[in-house]
Protein backbone atom coordinates (compact mmCIF):
# COMPACT_ATOMS: atom_id res chain seq x y z
CA UNK A 1 0.00 0.00 0.00
CA UNK A 2 2.14 2.77 -1.38
CA UNK A 3 1.02 6.74 -1.22
CA UNK A 4 0.83 8.66 -4.11
CA UNK A 5 0.17 12.35 -4.22
CA UNK A 6 0.33 14.08 -8.03
CA UNK A 7 0.97 17.06 -6.74
CA UNK A 8 3.52 16.31 -4.48
CA UNK A 9 1.14 17.80 -1.41
CA UNK A 10 2.05 16.86 2.56
CA UNK A 11 0.50 13.11 3.64
CA UNK A 12 -1.83 13.67 6.36
CA UNK A 13 -1.35 11.41 10.06
CA UNK A 14 -4.92 9.59 8.74
CA UNK A 15 -3.01 8.48 5.29
CA UNK A 16 0.38 7.31 6.99
CA UNK A 17 -1.95 5.05 9.50
CA UNK A 18 -3.85 3.72 6.87
CA UNK A 19 -0.87 2.64 5.58
CA UNK A 20 0.88 1.09 8.25
CA UNK A 21 -2.31 -0.66 8.57
CA UNK A 22 -2.20 -2.14 5.26
CA UNK A 23 1.39 -2.72 5.61
CA UNK A 24 1.07 -4.88 8.42
CA UNK A 25 -1.45 -7.00 7.38
CA UNK A 26 1.07 -9.67 6.58
CA UNK A 27 2.73 -9.30 9.90
CA UNK A 28 -0.40 -9.77 11.83
CA UNK A 29 -1.09 -13.23 9.29
CA UNK A 30 2.38 -14.34 10.32
CA UNK A 31 2.08 -13.15 14.25
CA UNK A 32 -1.45 -15.50 13.81
CA UNK A 33 0.69 -18.41 12.98
CA UNK A 34 3.03 -18.12 15.96
CA UNK A 35 0.22 -18.20 17.85
CA UNK A 36 -0.56 -21.11 16.48
CA UNK A 37 2.49 -22.94 17.96
CA UNK A 38 1.62 -21.76 21.91
CA UNK A 39 -0.62 -24.27 23.91
CA UNK A 40 -1.79 -20.74 25.97
CA UNK A 41 -0.91 -17.56 25.74
CA UNK A 42 2.89 -16.79 26.30
CA UNK A 43 2.75 -12.85 27.14
CA UNK A 44 6.36 -12.60 26.96
CA UNK A 45 7.05 -14.36 23.44
CA UNK A 46 3.68 -12.09 22.12
CA UNK A 47 5.64 -9.18 23.29
CA UNK A 48 9.09 -10.54 21.52
CA UNK A 49 7.33 -11.27 18.52
CA UNK A 50 5.56 -7.86 18.10
CA UNK A 51 8.41 -5.68 18.97
CA UNK A 52 10.21 -7.79 16.08
CA UNK A 53 7.47 -7.10 13.86
CA UNK A 54 6.73 -3.39 15.25
CA UNK A 55 10.91 -2.81 14.69
CA UNK A 56 11.19 -3.65 11.01
CA UNK A 57 7.86 -1.99 9.86
CA UNK A 58 9.08 0.88 11.35
CA UNK A 59 13.11 0.76 10.50
CA UNK A 60 12.23 -0.37 6.87
CA UNK A 61 10.43 3.10 5.69
CA UNK A 62 13.46 4.85 7.08
CA UNK A 63 15.69 2.75 5.16
CA UNK A 64 13.60 2.97 1.88
CA UNK A 65 13.79 7.15 2.66
CA UNK A 66 16.95 7.38 3.28
CA UNK A 67 17.79 5.22 -0.14
CA UNK A 68 15.24 7.25 -1.94
CA UNK A 69 15.47 6.78 -5.82
CA UNK A 70 19.21 5.97 -6.21
CA UNK A 71 18.85 2.41 -5.49
CA UNK A 72 15.51 1.88 -6.00
CA UNK A 73 16.33 0.33 -9.78
CA UNK A 74 18.23 -2.71 -8.01
CA UNK A 75 16.08 -3.39 -4.95
CA UNK A 76 12.81 -2.87 -6.89
CA UNK A 77 13.68 -6.17 -9.02
CA UNK A 78 14.21 -8.81 -6.37
CA UNK A 79 12.59 -7.53 -3.00
CA UNK A 80 9.68 -9.87 -3.91
CA UNK A 81 11.90 -12.76 -5.17
CA UNK A 82 13.55 -12.64 -1.19
CA UNK A 83 10.03 -12.57 0.51
CA UNK A 84 8.86 -15.46 -1.32
CA UNK A 85 11.93 -17.26 -0.69
CA UNK A 86 12.09 -16.58 3.06
CA UNK A 87 8.50 -16.96 3.72
CA UNK A 88 8.23 -20.43 1.51
CA UNK A 89 11.51 -21.58 3.08
CA UNK A 90 9.94 -21.35 6.65
CA UNK A 91 6.27 -22.32 5.52
CA UNK A 92 7.64 -25.14 4.20
CA UNK A 93 9.22 -25.98 7.36
CA UNK A 94 6.10 -25.98 8.97
CA UNK A 95 5.02 -28.46 7.02
CA UNK A 96 7.55 -30.86 6.91
CA UNK A 97 7.27 -30.96 11.06
CA UNK A 98 3.62 -31.28 11.41
CA UNK A 99 3.61 -33.92 9.08
CA UNK A 100 6.89 -35.86 9.70
CA UNK A 101 6.71 -35.65 14.00
CA UNK A 102 6.25 -38.38 15.93
CA UNK A 103 3.52 -39.19 18.00
CA UNK A 104 3.39 -37.83 21.73
CA UNK A 105 1.46 -38.01 24.53
CA UNK A 106 -0.58 -34.59 25.07
CA UNK A 107 1.96 -33.32 27.76
CA UNK A 108 5.20 -33.95 25.24
CA UNK A 109 2.97 -32.06 22.25
CA UNK A 110 2.62 -29.22 24.34
CA UNK A 111 6.46 -28.87 25.45
CA UNK A 112 7.27 -29.02 21.41
CA UNK A 113 4.34 -26.49 21.01
CA UNK A 114 6.08 -24.10 23.45
CA UNK A 115 9.51 -24.50 22.46
CA UNK A 116 11.56 -21.50 23.03
CA UNK A 117 11.73 -18.95 20.07
CA UNK A 118 13.75 -19.10 17.31
CA UNK A 119 15.16 -15.82 17.22
CA UNK A 120 16.53 -16.31 14.08
CA UNK A 121 13.80 -17.12 12.14
CA UNK A 122 11.76 -14.76 13.88
CA UNK A 123 14.14 -12.10 12.46
CA UNK A 124 13.65 -13.76 8.31
CA UNK A 125 9.84 -13.40 9.03
CA UNK A 126 10.07 -9.71 10.51
CA UNK A 127 12.17 -8.76 7.04
CA UNK A 128 10.08 -10.95 4.40
CA UNK A 129 6.75 -9.17 5.77
CA UNK A 130 8.51 -5.96 6.31
CA UNK A 131 9.76 -5.80 2.15
CA UNK A 132 7.05 -3.62 1.05
CA UNK A 133 7.50 -1.17 3.63
CA UNK A 134 10.79 -0.42 1.95
CA UNK A 135 8.91 0.41 -0.87
CA UNK A 136 6.76 2.91 0.98
CA UNK A 137 10.05 4.04 2.33
CA UNK A 138 11.63 5.15 -0.93
CA UNK A 139 7.87 6.45 -1.80
CA UNK A 140 7.95 8.93 1.15
CA UNK A 141 11.39 10.35 -0.35
CA UNK A 142 9.25 11.92 -2.96
CA UNK A 143 6.55 13.13 -1.06
CA UNK A 144 6.76 15.94 1.94
CA UNK A 145 6.68 13.23 4.69
CA UNK A 146 7.77 13.84 8.13
CA UNK A 147 9.59 10.32 8.48
CA UNK A 148 10.16 9.79 12.15
CA UNK A 149 6.61 10.34 12.51
CA UNK A 150 5.99 8.13 9.63
CA UNK A 151 8.35 5.72 10.96
CA UNK A 152 6.92 5.98 14.66
CA UNK A 153 3.04 5.31 13.40
CA UNK A 154 3.66 2.55 11.44
CA UNK A 155 5.80 0.42 13.37
CA UNK A 156 3.12 1.28 16.70
CA UNK A 157 0.59 0.14 14.29
CA UNK A 158 2.50 -3.12 13.46
CA UNK A 159 3.41 -3.70 17.13
CA UNK A 160 -0.76 -3.58 17.73
CA UNK A 161 -1.44 -5.64 15.26
CA UNK A 162 1.12 -8.59 15.85
CA UNK A 163 0.46 -8.93 19.38
CA UNK A 164 -3.52 -8.97 19.00
CA UNK A 165 -2.43 -11.81 15.63
CA UNK A 166 -0.62 -14.28 18.30
CA UNK A 167 -3.39 -14.22 20.85
CA UNK A 168 -6.67 -14.55 17.98
CA UNK A 169 -3.40 -17.38 16.79
CA UNK A 170 -3.65 -18.73 19.93
CA UNK A 171 -7.43 -19.15 20.53
CA UNK A 172 -7.86 -21.00 17.37
CA UNK A 173 -4.10 -23.17 17.54
CA UNK A 174 -5.28 -24.57 21.44
CA UNK A 175 -8.46 -25.79 19.39
CA UNK A 176 -7.27 -27.32 16.47
CA UNK A 177 -3.25 -28.41 17.66
CA UNK A 178 -1.72 -29.75 14.56
CA UNK A 179 -3.91 -28.84 12.02
CA UNK A 180 -3.18 -25.36 13.62
CA UNK A 181 0.74 -26.07 12.54
CA UNK A 182 -0.62 -27.78 9.25
CA UNK A 183 -2.32 -24.12 8.17
CA UNK A 184 0.11 -21.91 9.67
CA UNK A 185 2.60 -23.33 7.20
CA UNK A 186 0.55 -23.21 4.57
CA UNK A 187 -0.60 -19.26 5.01
CA UNK A 188 3.40 -18.28 5.10
CA UNK A 189 3.83 -19.94 1.65
CA UNK A 190 0.64 -17.91 0.70
CA UNK A 191 1.74 -14.49 1.91
CA UNK A 192 5.03 -15.33 -0.36
CA UNK A 193 2.97 -16.52 -3.19
CA UNK A 194 0.76 -13.44 -2.80
CA UNK A 195 3.82 -11.02 -2.74
CA UNK A 196 5.58 -12.60 -5.61
CA UNK A 197 2.00 -12.40 -7.52
CA UNK A 198 1.60 -8.76 -6.63
CA UNK A 199 4.55 -7.26 -8.07
CA UNK A 200 5.13 -9.39 -11.03
CA UNK A 201 1.40 -8.76 -11.97
CA UNK A 202 1.90 -4.89 -10.92
CA UNK A 203 5.58 -5.61 -13.31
Amino acid sequence: MALTSAKGGAVGIAAIFLTGVGLSMDAFAVAVCKGLGMSRVNWGRALVIALFFGAFQAFMPVAGWALGSQFAAIVTPVDHWVAFGLLAFIGGKMLWDAFHEEGCSEGECSAVKDAPLQLGQLLMLAVATSIDALAVGITFAFLQVNIALAAAVIGLTAFCLSFAGVVIGNYFGAKFQKGATVAGGAVLILIGAKILCEHLLQG
